[in-house]
């Protein structure tokens, strides 16, 4: 990706939410939540960056930093939710579970990171939609 924009960080984490919706629905639970995290990784870009939190001087380059980004400047100013927040660590945790343990996360797993990254990819849709 080589410019730094919300519209196309949204874009992103709405193809990775389609394909997550599509593994769980194909019992693919270690992709789902795989793509259901970076549903919301991309959807948080975005915000920080229509929210002028991220620049291209100032890319958050980690997942632990994109997530204290994310919680610090939105979550902590009450700009959203405080559950998005959570979420979005709690997603971070079970795909790092289905992306380097052996065994996969269960289907109620998947399904659940699929739900939280389409309520938080549609609360950043709503508060950006106006920006972008």
């Amino acid at each position: 990706m080589t410019q730094l924009d919300a519209a196309s960080y949204m874009r992103k984490a709405e193809r990775a939410l389609d394909e997550a919706r599509l593994l769980v629905r194909e019992r693919k639970t270690e992709g789902a939540c795989n793509r259901a995290y970076y549903a919301m990784h991309d959807a948080a870009h975005a915000v920080l960056i229509a929210d002028g939190h991220e620049t291209p001087d100032a890319f958050i380059k980690t997942h632990h930093g994109l997530i204290t980004a994310f919680g610090k400047e939105l979550v902590q100013t009450g700009q959203l939710d405080a559950a998005m927040g959570r979420a979005f660590n709690k997603v971070q945790d079970t795909r790092q579970l289905a992306d380097y343990s052996a065994e996969p996360p269960s289907l109620a797993d998947a399904a659940w990171a699929v739900e939280q990254a389409e309520a938080f990819v549609t609360a950043v849709r709503t508060r950006i939609e106006p920006k972008s």
